[in-house]
């Protein structure tokens, strides 16, 4: 039988192996010369002023909704269909997530929902201090209508661009619309420092709150003490938190970033390969990427179409992993997990886009270690998976 295809893979080689060593010899292990040029580097690549490193994309968005001021007893919203972390996040904060339904061709958030959820809350007399964008799988969500409607409303824009990292917008890139911008590194993203993530801002006060906040909330960092006097010890004026980066991940970053256009360009080959090769089943539906938008392909998530549907996607999913094929659902509608299902009265009902699509997609393998032949293996694969 064929190796087992993993629904993602890292790609790490001589560079990043290269890059720990001299980093193992410097004796620089914490935060320090490589983490920040691993920041200026990513900064310079996503057009923006300032990069932050944190140990995850969850903690990045943690720094990031401290940094524009929401605090206990706010409200924050944010899509339903998406990692759990980015309703966490917002608990983490004391505040409370307000879940908006999702588009079913694009998975990102619906911003007519939006609207409708806006209205509802103000209505009632509330107003939420800001909304989380996220980029789902690599395409960005629709920005401008979105930086529109938060003008109207008042809300600061978080982006958690996660799974988004060279991905664009009219050639904008993605962190660079909103007040902040989150990016992961976990082994399944484009690219990775194992775990770790990045703030991106333009604004210095912003980047300033995150400096402190992920270093104890010290108000300077071991690089700059280091080059002052290092036998003085900083004030603590903000509670923080230990979100630091290592320099061995950021050594690794430095290595990942110099590969990021040629990883999205071969991701981008083969998610057209998928297209061309999916074309005659009718009852899936591909991801779609409009003209203007510059799709990363962090993952190739598909829609098992229930009008058209021979078997059920779950059933599907077993018979894939039975053929040695590592596909998954794409994400899960937050509102129905088990620790906020009821929480704040939510009912499945409430995001019924978001619902379909935690139950009906299907994320088929996508990395750079695979080849053209592994689309054809998936989807001959697909094709006898159902019947």
């Amino acid at each position: 039988m064929p190796e087992y295809l993993q629904v993602a893979e890292p790609y790490l080689g001589a560079e990043e192996e290269a890059a720990v060593k001299e980093t193992l010899a410097s004796g620089w292990l914490t935060q320090g010369p490589r983490v920040k040029a691993f920041e200026e580097a990513f900064a310079a690549r996503h057009g923006v002023r300032h990069a932050l490193a944190a140990t995850s994309g969850t903690t990045a968005l943690h720094l990031a909704l401290l940094a524009v001021g929401v605090e206990p007893g706010d409200l924050v919203i944010v899509p339903s269909f998406t990692w759990v972390a980015t309703a966490n996040a917002v608990e983490y904060c004391g505040a409370r997530p307000i879940f908006c339904d999702c588009r079913r061709d694009t998975y990102n958030l619906d911003l007519a929902d939006l609207e409708r959820v806006m209205t509802a809350l103000e209505r009632d007399g509330l107003k939420p201090k800001a909304v989380v964008a996220v980029h789902l799988f690599g395409l960005m969500a629709e920005m401008e209508a979105l930086a529109d409607l938060a003008g109207r409303h008042g809300l600061a824009v978080v982006e958690d661009a996660a799974c988004a990292a060279g991905a664009a917008l009219a050639g904008k890139p993605a962190g660079s619309w909103g007040r902040v911008g989150c990016f992961s590194f976990h082994p399944r993203k484009t690219i990775t420092t194992g775990e770790g993530g990045m703030c991106v801002t333009n604004e210095a006060e912003i980047a300033t709150d995150i400096a402190r906040r992920r270093n104890h909330g010290a108000s300077t960092s071991a690089a700059q003490a280091a080059e002052s006097l290092p036998f003085l010890m900083a004030d603590y004026n903000v509670l923080g938190f230990n979100y630091r980066l290592s320099d061995l991940q950021g050594a690794i970053g430095l290595a990942q970033l110099a590969r990021l256009d040629g990883f999205i360009e071969g991701r981008r080959r083969l998610a057209a390969l998928y297209a061309e090769r999916l074309a005659g089943l009718d009852w899936l539906i591909p991801p779609v990427c409009q003209p203007g938008y510059d799709h990363s392909w962090q993952a190739y998530v598909t829609l098992v179409d229930r009008a058209r549907q021979k078997t059920p996607r779950d059933e599907i999913l077993r018979r894939l992993h039975e053929a040695g094929i590592g596909a998954r659902a794409g994400t899960q509608a937050v509102h129905e997990l088990g620790y906020y299902r009821g929480r704040y009265g939510l009912k499945p009902e409430d995001c019924p886009v978001a619902g379909e699509l935690s139950a009906q997609t299907l994320a088929l393998p996508l990395h750079n270690k695979m080849k053209e032949t592994d689309v054809e293996r998936v989807t001959e694969a697909l094709e006898k998976a159902v019947h």
